[in-house]
């Protein structure tokens, strides 16, 4: 508890003591029982008398605080001493329960987004100083010890650790960081020293955009928050107003009827109507379920811009995807080789690892990283690159050629035709076929799970847009059971392809788009969702996407969804019970069936369920 939370405990008990003693005694004079009672309810409402006044000196009559001094100052008025005090005692302890719950849930997004350093380590004289990081300049080599927060963003120049990513991806494996590697801020270095060159300002490092993000997340309301505002400006001057009539029109008739007008009986149900109106549990426990929300997300590594987008992304039925670096890891690999007879796999990636030795084309570099042994260059001589077609080389005396098949037609050399996709490269040995080579975009592990959860949750069509080859691109949606596969796209083609598929979605449907944050950033911000995969560090995503995937894995889509609709579930909840419960006990108060006891359940109890249920958003899974 903060120390506001235990002055206010303490009041709460002092008061309800006061009120338990009043009750045991008997004091027959009005006034003096008057004067005693008026001791407790000052001190337990002494501060909604205070912001109730304020509301009214300001022209922000209709609120909560002005509803409790309304109702609480008449039934004193009116002699309900015990009562009036009772309403005013059960309203702060619902008001003290519902501040520590959301400190609670503030606590708990602070501790899973525990990721801002406190300072960074320079290294002067041999000795390690702390500075604040908003004073390290890029360029400066940082020093960071084991059990320490990486401060910001740079590349390892010394040393070499496991860092604990999980406060910023929600992934509970570490990663190993050696000399060269690109590292993030917000990550705990768990094992080596490191001293790592800053490559960013501490506010434009990853640690800092991530938390302003949350922080200002808050700002952007979904339509239920909205609703909520609305329906409270308009609501409670309703209320008022309605209360105003029930305690004056039928004793008015009554009396114009001959009929005793019962002015105290009127005024008590008018008072209690305004105790059940007030409409805390919808104004506290919305936005408290899209915080939640919000904050349940991040400990699982999706970061929501926004409530508005976390209510959109429930109401998701297409989602189009990137294929490079979003369903594929965006990366050349040899995945399969086929050596013809007489030649082993390991000669024939050797004789292509030395023919490609000289060149920097991504086909040729991993066909270096596959062999993975040191190459001798002094073996190869007589280099020759055939544009478009291949590379011949003399390598031990033996002449290597090792391209396309155009490359073995144009030698006249009969080649195999492969049987899986991929980028094919053949090679022949002095005029004789020696086998082929196939190299592919590697499709990440959890991409067909990925998309199985995306149908799970409600998404009517998954679609991919690519600009790769149309053999290529089939292959890997039919390995992952993509509904819609669209290859040889270029970037404006995949924006026309996205304004098509949202002409045709329904009113209520949303369209999702997933992509790599960088090249795609046009039609993440056409989409209704953007959604940033594998872009932790990458400015471009962070600003163009409405949600990031703080790491590769595409099954966190799933995931997100799932979060946004249990959030909304959540919601919905809240608002529907509310409204009932309070609706049929202001009805019921109207007639006289419901007396102030009532209207404190209506009040205060409604509250702390609402709060309560709003609280489950922060285990969102």
């Amino acid at each position: 508890m903060t120390k506001k939370q235990k002055k206010v405990l303490i009041r709460i008990i002092t008061a309800a003591i006061l009120v338990v003693v009043l009750c045991l005694i008997s004091v027959e004079n009005r006034y003096i029982r008057l004067a005693l009672f008026l001791v407790p309810y000052l001190i337990i409402g002494y501060d909604i008398l205070r912001k109730a006044v304020l509301g009214i000196v300001n022209g922000q009559v209709f609120d909560e605080n002005f509803l409790m001094a309304l109702a609480t100052v008449g039934a004193i008025i009116l002699g309900e001493y015990v009562e009036g005090t009772a309403v005013m005692l059960f309203y702060q302890i619902g008001e003290l329960f519902q501040s520590y719950a959301v400190g609670k849930s503030r606590r708990n997004i602070s501790a899973l987004m525990d990721i801002r350093p406190d300072y960074a380590n320079i290294e002067q004289d041999g000795q390690l100083i702390q500075v604040d990081p908003d004073d390290v300049e890029i360029g400066t080599v940082i020093v960071v010890q084991p059990g320490e927060k990486l401060p910001i963003d740079g590349v390892v120049t010394c040393g070499s650790s496991t860092l604990n990513t999980s406060a910023l991806t929600g992934e509970s494996l570490p990663r190993e960081v050696h000399e060269g590697d690109e590292v993030i801020s917000g990550c705990v270095n768990l094992t080596g020293l490191l001293h790592i060159r800053t490559t960013k300002e501490f506010g434009e490092s990853t640690v800092s955009r991530i938390l302003e993000l949350v922080e200002n997340s808050s700002m952007k309301k979904s339509k239920s928050e909205n609703f909520i505002t609305r329906f409270a400006k308009y609501y409670t001057p309703a209320v008022c107003i309605g209360a105003l009539a029930l305690a004056l029109l039928p004793p008015i008739i009554n009396l114009l009827l001959g009929n005793p007008a019962n002015w105290q009986q009127w005024v008590i149900r008018a008072l209690t109507t305004l105790v059940i109106s007030c409409p805390c549990a919808l104004v506290i426990s919305i936005p408290l379920s899209f915080f939640g929300g919000i904050g349940g997300a991040s400990s699982k590594g999706v970061l929501v811009k926004g409530s508005n987008y976390l209510e959109a992304l429930s109401e998701t039925k297409y989602v189009v995807c990137d294929k490079t670096g979003t369903l594929t890891k965006g990366v050349f690999e040899v995945t399969h080789i086929e050596a013809a007879e007489g030649v082993t796999k390991e000669a024939l990636l050797e004789m292509a690892a030395y023919a490609e030795s000289y060149s920097n084309h991504p086909i040729s570099k991993s066909l270096k990283e596959a062999y993975g042994k040191t190459i001798d260059t002094a073996r190869v001589s007589d280099v020759e690159e055939i544009s478009g077609h291949g590379v011949s080389a003399v390598i031990g005396g033996q002449k290597v050629s090792a391209g396309n098949t155009r490359f073995m037609k144009m030698l006249g050399i009969p080649y195999e035709v492969p049987q899986n996709i991929g980028t094919e490269v053949h090679v022949a040995v002095d005029g004789r076929y020696a086998g082929y080579i196939l190299i592919s975009d590697i499709v990440k592990p959890g991409a067909g799970a990925a998309i199985a959860g995306l149908k799970a949750a409600g998404v009517s069509q998954v679609v991919m847009l690519t600009g790769d080859t149309k053999n290529v691109a089939e292959a890997v949606a039919a390995e992952l059971g993509v509904d819609v596969v669209k290859s040889g796209l270029l970037p404006a083609d995949k924006v026309a392809e996205v304004e098509r598929l949202l002409a045709l979605k329904g009113e209520k449907e949303r369209l999702a788009f997933v992509g790599d944050g960088i090249n795609d950033a046009p039609v993440l911000s056409r989409a209704d969702i953007g959604i940033a995969m594998g872009a932790l560090g990458s400015d471009a995503a962070i600003e163009a996407a409405d949600i990031v995937l703080m790491d590769d894995d595409p099954a966190k889509i799933a995931t997100a969804m799932n979060i946004s609709r249990k959030t909304i579930r959540i919601v919905h909840q809240n608002i529907i019970f509310a409204l009932v419960v309070k609706f049929a006990c202001l009805g019921l108060g109207a007639v006289g069936f419901v007396n102030m006891w009532w209207a404190i359940f209506a009040d205060v109890g409604v509250m702390i369920i609402a709060v309560l249920n709003a609280t489950r958003t922060l285990k969102c899974t």
